[in-house]
């Protein structure tokens, strides 16, 4: 089934209409000459007619009523057959072809003439407002690069990016579009981020750094070893999800999918009256309510309705993807207007996640026995602990030993085997959970001083005790109180202790906050906040641990720089990890159902009084067609394009 475009000539009464960035059929520009011609030619005899009537020239007139009525209304005529056909559904042009046919029968040509004439124009007009939106998702299509120069024995060798395969290895050069994922192993550069994360200062990449597809490097040369294909990038899983985002309908696009089913044959019921029943009541000949009729079905279309709210929609979601925030559905824009209360993660979302190891304390053990254990232990895990005892065993030159058998418990800890024995990392209750007594007095101590306390421990002992501290976003507290502002309660969410917790909360500004949680904790959490779905509640977070409480939420938001599992699992994806884009969206949102409710009011009002005074015998065809119908669809169409600019 062909795609509709968000215009009077694609817009079915009773459907919505749809973009898909993937559609390659003709397009406006390649039709805009020969449309110019066909207008010029139908204008010129459509003047050359209304002359020859005011002369008093009756056959000249009506032939040229007739030619234009054949010009300009073929194509309307044609499309409004392949719909009533194929879609089994009546359309605007249907309407449009009937309400000039109907002006010719009781004589009025001019009337019938002018209609198609207008509405041809009237609709080319509208469909080129359309195609804007349609090229603002094909516009990201365009960051995705086609091209790649792979190295290979020293030799450049350049080709298509979906021949090249993981593990390759290719050269990026100053200027240049970066092709594909990868990991730079060789050289440095800034390179600007911005087609991807909306940031428009450069950052700085060398050995060891990731970048991503379609992201430009600014000056130097980066070579770079391939770590997905082509379709996997994430970008080209930006660019998909922004398509598919148009599958996932708002409450309110389905509330108005639904009111035009009755709608359109309400109106067909109404204009049927008006024509069998006014005139035995109200009087008058039955010329008048024929045309009273005829342009009563015009103004009712509900195309103007139908297309406010999808191209609102698409134009937030490209608006926000413009800006490094990828929106999963207008469903999610919808929600967000609603939300009383945003849930934050701690770490890696308010904090910066990178954990510093600043207290190392033997128990049983000396300092870099109980280092080179936990760091063995770390090796295998990704945890922001995990890489904050890496860096400082690198730092200090210790060397692990070898470790098998690794299990990770979220929430709690890891263990493996290291020469044959049993060795254990974690919280404090996952300690005593194991019925080893730990230090208590040591715990409290370091919690005191705001530490992530961690234990290392054998099958009968605790071996030592590491304190680790986390640093806040600089923007953290500025983003807290703007949330306040906007009328939003905002709590954290945490498995650290409660000391700790509160320590971070009171220098965020938060006043509820709830500490030592597993996922499962979370999600309770979550559940208890929505209370039976009466409060919408937002999580946002970046760990593993978090997805289950972002799929629970109304609205999950995950930062960039979570794994792969959180990014799929959240309904809205910030590109990199800058709470600001909270703000942003939270203003988005309203600002996309602001421009909705502004849509939906003004085609209620408009085509109600102009409905009113069709039935009062105070509009002419022509009028209906330019302002109530296609005019005012160009209008919500306009004003809805304004969100993708901001």
């Amino acid at each position: 089934m062909g795609e509709e475009k968000y215009s009077c000539t694609g817009c079915i009464l009773g459907k919505k209409a749809n973009i898909n960035a993937d559609d390659h059929g003709e397009g406006i520009e390649l039709d805009f000459k020969k449309f110019l011609i066909s207008t010029t030619i139908a204008g010129t005899i459509l003047a050359f007619g209304i002359l020859n009537m005011f002369m008093g020239r009756n056959l000249y007139a009506f032939l040229s009523f007739l030619i234009v009525l054949i010009l300009s209304g073929s194509r309307v005529l044609v499309k409004a057959i392949e719909e009533l056909i194929h879609e089994k559904a009546f359309s605007i042009e249907l309407l449009v072809i009937v309400a000039a046919i109907g002006a010719f029968l009781i004589g009025e040509f001019a009337e019938g003439a002018i209609v198609v004439f207008l509405f041809s124009i009237a609709a080319f007009l509208e469909d080129y407002a359309s195609e804007r939106a349609k090229k603002s998702i094909e516009a990201l299509l365009k960051e995705r690069p086609t091209r790649a120069r792979i190295l290979k024995d020293n030799t450049e060798l350049e080709v298509n990016v979906e021949d090249v395969n993981p593990g390759d290895v290719i050269i990026v050069r100053p200027g240049e579009k970066i092709p594909l994922d990868g990991i730079v192993v060789k050289g440095s550069a800034s390179v600007n981020e911005a087609p991807l994360t909306g940031e428009s200062i450069p950052i700085e990449k060398s050995v060891g750094d990731k970048v991503r597809a379609g992201t430009i490097c600014m000056d130097g040369v980066l070579i770079v070893k391939v770590e997905r294909r082509a379709h996997e990038t994430i970008l080209a899983r930006v660019i998909e999800l922004v398509k598919l985002a148009r599958k996932e309908k708002s409450d309110i696009e389905r509330f108005v999918e639904k009111f035009s089913k009755y709608y359109t044959p309400a109106i067909l019921s109404l204009a049927l009256i008006v024509i069998t029943v006014f005139p035995l009541i109200l009087g008058d000949s039955l010329y008048q309510w024929v045309y009273r009729a005829l342009t009563l079905l015009v103004i009712s279309c509900p195309c103007a309705l139908a297309i406010s709210i999808p191209v609102a929609m698409v134009s937030g979601l490209v608006g926000s993807a413009r800006n490094g925030v990828l929106v999963k559905g207008g469903k999610y824009l919808e929600h967000l207007t609603k939300t009383n209360i945003i849930a934050f993660d701690k770490t890696g979302t308010l904090t910066k996640g990178r954990l510093q190891l600043t207290k190392i304390i033997p128990v049983k053990i000396n300092a870099i026995k109980l280092l080179q254990i936990a760091t063995s232990l770390s090796l295998l895990s990704k945890h922001p602990i995990a890489n904050a005892i890496v860096d400082k065993a690198k730092e200090l030159n210790i060397k692990p030993l070898d470790a098998s058998d690794f299990k990770s418990i979220p929430g709690k800890g890891v263990y493996a085997k290291i020469d044959n024995k049993t060795y254990f990392m974690g919280n404090d209750k996952f300690i005593e959970e194991l019925g080893i007594p730990i230090p208590k007095d040591v715990i409290m101590n370091l919690e005191s001083e705001g530490n992530m306390v961690v234990l290392i421990a054998d099958e009968e002992k605790v071996l030592g005790v590491l304190g680790f501290e986390d640093e806040l976003r600089k923007e953290a507290i500025d983003i807290i109180k703007e949330l306040k502002r906007r009328g939003l309660k905002v709590v954290m969410l945490t498995g650290d202790r409660e000391v700790v917790a509160r320590r971070i909360a009171n220098k965020l500004g938060i006043e509820k906050f709830y500490a030592e949680l597993l996922p499962e904790d979370k999600v309770e959490v979550i559940e208890n906040l929505m209370e039976g779905h009466k409060r919408h509640v937002v999580m946002v977070g970046d760990g593993i641990n978090d997805a289950p409480a972002l799929a629970r939420a109304c609205v999950g938001i995950a930062m960039g720089t979570g794994t792969e599992v959180v990014i799929e699992t959240g309904d809205v994806v910030l590109m990199r990890p800058n709470l600001r884009k909270i703000v942003y969206l939270i203003d988005l949102s309203r600002r996309t159902i602001n421009v909705i409710k502004q849509n939906v009011s003004a085609s209620i009002l408009i085509k109600s009084s102009l409905a009113l005074l069709a039935l009062m015998g105070m509009v002419k065809l022509w009028v209906a067609v330019l302002v109530g119908d296609a005019g005012l669809s160009l209008a919500v169409v306009l004003n809805a394009m304004r969100l993708t600019d901001k």
